[in-house]
Protein backbone atom coordinates (compact mmCIF):
# COMPACT_ATOMS: atom_id res chain seq x y z
CA UNK A 1 0.00 0.00 0.00
CA UNK A 2 2.60 2.22 0.57
CA UNK A 3 4.04 1.90 -2.56
CA UNK A 4 1.01 2.66 -4.30
CA UNK A 5 0.86 6.04 -2.47
CA UNK A 6 4.53 6.75 -3.26
CA UNK A 7 3.97 5.81 -7.27
CA UNK A 8 0.74 7.53 -6.97
CA UNK A 9 2.83 10.59 -5.55
CA UNK A 10 5.51 10.92 -7.53
CA UNK A 11 3.17 10.43 -10.78
CA UNK A 12 1.32 13.62 -9.96
CA UNK A 13 4.61 15.43 -8.88
CA UNK A 14 5.63 14.08 -12.66
CA UNK A 15 2.22 15.14 -13.89
CA UNK A 16 2.32 18.40 -12.71
CA UNK A 17 6.15 19.34 -14.42
CA UNK A 18 4.64 18.42 -17.85
CA UNK A 19 1.55 20.36 -17.43
CA UNK A 20 3.46 23.64 -16.46
CA UNK A 21 6.44 23.34 -18.37
CA UNK A 22 4.09 22.67 -21.23
CA UNK A 23 1.93 25.43 -20.63
CA UNK A 24 3.37 28.11 -22.63
CA UNK A 25 3.34 25.73 -25.57
CA UNK A 26 -0.24 25.44 -25.37
CA UNK A 27 -0.91 29.21 -25.06
CA UNK A 28 1.43 30.19 -27.50
CA UNK A 29 -0.49 27.82 -30.44
CA UNK A 30 -3.75 29.25 -29.22
CA UNK A 31 -2.56 32.61 -29.96
CA UNK A 32 -1.47 31.11 -33.32
CA UNK A 33 -4.56 29.42 -33.91
CA UNK A 34 -6.60 32.79 -32.90
CA UNK A 35 -4.35 35.30 -34.90
CA UNK A 36 -4.52 33.07 -37.70
CA UNK A 37 -8.50 32.76 -37.79
CA UNK A 38 -8.83 36.19 -36.65
CA UNK A 39 -10.63 35.55 -33.37
CA UNK A 40 -10.37 39.04 -31.83
CA UNK A 41 -12.19 37.59 -28.49
CA UNK A 42 -9.63 34.82 -28.22
CA UNK A 43 -6.69 37.23 -28.69
CA UNK A 44 -7.95 39.45 -25.93
CA UNK A 45 -7.80 37.02 -23.83
CA UNK A 46 -4.40 35.85 -24.50
CA UNK A 47 -3.04 39.07 -25.19
CA UNK A 48 -1.74 41.90 -21.92
CA UNK A 49 -2.44 44.84 -24.32
CA UNK A 50 -0.80 47.38 -21.89
CA UNK A 51 2.39 45.69 -21.61
CA UNK A 52 2.75 44.80 -25.44
CA UNK A 53 1.74 48.34 -25.86
CA UNK A 54 4.61 49.21 -23.72
CA UNK A 55 7.51 46.73 -25.37
CA UNK A 56 6.42 47.43 -29.00
CA UNK A 57 6.74 51.52 -28.28
CA UNK A 58 10.50 50.14 -26.63
CA UNK A 59 10.90 48.15 -29.84
CA UNK A 60 10.21 50.71 -32.28
CA UNK A 61 11.99 53.60 -30.49
CA UNK A 62 14.78 51.32 -30.69
CA UNK A 63 14.30 50.69 -34.13
CA UNK A 64 13.74 53.89 -35.41
CA UNK A 65 16.69 55.80 -33.53
CA UNK A 66 19.03 52.85 -34.95
CA UNK A 67 17.90 54.31 -38.35
CA UNK A 68 18.23 57.71 -38.03
CA UNK A 69 21.72 57.13 -36.50
CA UNK A 70 22.20 55.08 -39.17
CA UNK A 71 21.35 57.68 -42.22
CA UNK A 72 24.43 60.44 -42.05
CA UNK A 73 21.99 62.99 -43.93
CA UNK A 74 19.67 62.54 -40.53
CA UNK A 75 22.86 62.50 -38.11
CA UNK A 76 24.45 65.33 -39.51
CA UNK A 77 21.33 68.09 -39.57
CA UNK A 78 19.81 69.95 -36.72
CA UNK A 79 16.57 68.83 -38.20
CA UNK A 80 17.74 65.18 -37.67
CA UNK A 81 18.33 65.98 -33.64
CA UNK A 82 14.94 67.17 -33.12
CA UNK A 83 13.15 64.28 -35.17
CA UNK A 84 15.18 62.09 -32.08
CA UNK A 85 13.59 63.81 -29.88
CA UNK A 86 9.96 64.07 -31.26
CA UNK A 87 9.70 60.58 -32.71
CA UNK A 88 8.93 58.79 -29.26
CA UNK A 89 5.89 60.81 -28.88
CA UNK A 90 4.33 60.51 -31.94
CA UNK A 91 5.32 56.78 -32.19
CA UNK A 92 4.02 56.59 -28.89
CA UNK A 93 0.40 57.99 -30.11
CA UNK A 94 0.61 55.60 -32.92
CA UNK A 95 1.41 52.27 -30.95
CA UNK A 96 -1.86 53.01 -28.54
CA UNK A 97 -4.08 53.46 -31.45
CA UNK A 98 -2.78 50.60 -33.62
CA UNK A 99 -2.35 48.08 -31.41
CA UNK A 100 -5.25 46.05 -31.29
CA UNK A 101 -6.13 42.21 -31.81
CA UNK A 102 -6.46 42.79 -36.12
CA UNK A 103 -2.45 43.85 -35.75
CA UNK A 104 -1.83 41.04 -33.74
CA UNK A 105 -3.10 39.05 -35.81
CA UNK A 106 -1.42 40.50 -38.48
CA UNK A 107 2.12 40.29 -36.55
CA UNK A 108 1.80 36.76 -36.43
CA UNK A 109 1.05 35.71 -40.05
CA UNK A 110 3.14 37.92 -40.93
CA UNK A 111 6.35 37.88 -38.69
CA UNK A 112 6.34 41.75 -39.00
CA UNK A 113 6.45 44.37 -36.65
CA UNK A 114 3.76 46.83 -37.39
CA UNK A 115 4.68 49.86 -38.88
CA UNK A 116 2.85 52.69 -36.81
CA UNK A 117 2.61 54.69 -40.05
CA UNK A 118 1.37 52.16 -42.60
CA UNK A 119 -2.34 50.46 -41.53
CA UNK A 120 -2.58 46.87 -42.27
CA UNK A 121 -2.96 45.68 -45.70
CA UNK A 122 -4.97 43.02 -45.17
CA UNK A 123 -7.63 41.26 -43.46
CA UNK A 124 -6.70 38.15 -40.99
CA UNK A 125 -7.35 34.37 -43.12
CA UNK A 126 -7.44 36.36 -46.38
CA UNK A 127 -4.99 35.04 -49.18
CA UNK A 128 -1.64 34.74 -47.22
CA UNK A 129 -1.87 32.37 -44.37
CA UNK A 130 1.33 32.13 -42.53
CA UNK A 131 2.59 28.52 -44.60
CA UNK A 132 6.10 30.64 -45.44
CA UNK A 133 6.74 31.43 -41.85
CA UNK A 134 8.93 29.63 -39.23
CA UNK A 135 7.91 28.90 -35.93
CA UNK A 136 10.51 28.30 -33.35
CA UNK A 137 9.82 27.87 -29.60
CA UNK A 138 11.54 28.29 -26.46
CA UNK A 139 11.73 29.41 -22.63
CA UNK A 140 13.90 32.37 -22.13
CA UNK A 141 13.76 32.15 -18.48
CA UNK A 142 11.32 30.32 -16.14
CA UNK A 143 8.68 33.35 -16.70
CA UNK A 144 9.19 34.15 -20.48
CA UNK A 145 8.70 31.94 -23.31
CA UNK A 146 9.27 32.92 -26.80
CA UNK A 147 8.01 31.83 -29.93
CA UNK A 148 9.81 33.27 -32.81
CA UNK A 149 8.41 33.92 -36.26
CA UNK A 150 10.56 33.84 -39.08
CA UNK A 151 9.48 34.47 -42.82
CA UNK A 152 11.97 32.34 -45.43
CA UNK A 153 11.39 35.17 -47.75
CA UNK A 154 13.55 37.47 -45.33
CA UNK A 155 15.62 34.79 -42.64
CA UNK A 156 17.70 38.06 -41.19
CA UNK A 157 14.23 39.41 -39.71
CA UNK A 158 12.79 37.71 -36.90
CA UNK A 159 9.95 38.71 -34.29
CA UNK A 160 9.87 36.85 -31.37
CA UNK A 161 6.24 37.21 -29.35
CA UNK A 162 7.43 36.99 -25.51
CA UNK A 163 4.82 34.90 -23.52
CA UNK A 164 5.06 35.77 -20.05
CA UNK A 165 3.75 33.57 -16.90
CA UNK A 166 0.51 34.80 -15.23
CA UNK A 167 0.17 32.40 -12.39
CA UNK A 168 1.04 28.78 -12.62
CA UNK A 169 -0.15 27.79 -15.71
CA UNK A 170 -1.59 30.08 -17.69
CA UNK A 171 0.12 32.86 -20.35
CA UNK A 172 0.10 36.14 -22.28
CA UNK A 173 1.33 37.91 -24.86
CA UNK A 174 3.29 40.61 -22.92
CA UNK A 175 5.94 41.86 -25.06
CA UNK A 176 7.79 41.10 -28.81
CA UNK A 177 11.92 41.78 -29.36
CA UNK A 178 12.46 42.60 -33.28
CA UNK A 179 15.10 41.06 -34.47
CA UNK A 180 17.09 42.60 -37.63
CA UNK A 181 20.08 41.74 -39.28
CA UNK A 182 20.34 45.05 -40.23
Amino acid sequence: MKKLLIGLALAAVVALVVAWAAAPILAGQGLIRAAKAGDARKLESLVDFPALRQSLKEELNAELVARMRRDPDIADSDLGGLGLMLAPMLLSGAVDTLVTPEMVSEMVVTAEAPDPTQPPEREPGDARDGDDIHQSWGYRDLNHFAVTLTDRDRPDQQLALILERRGLFTWKLAAVDIESGN
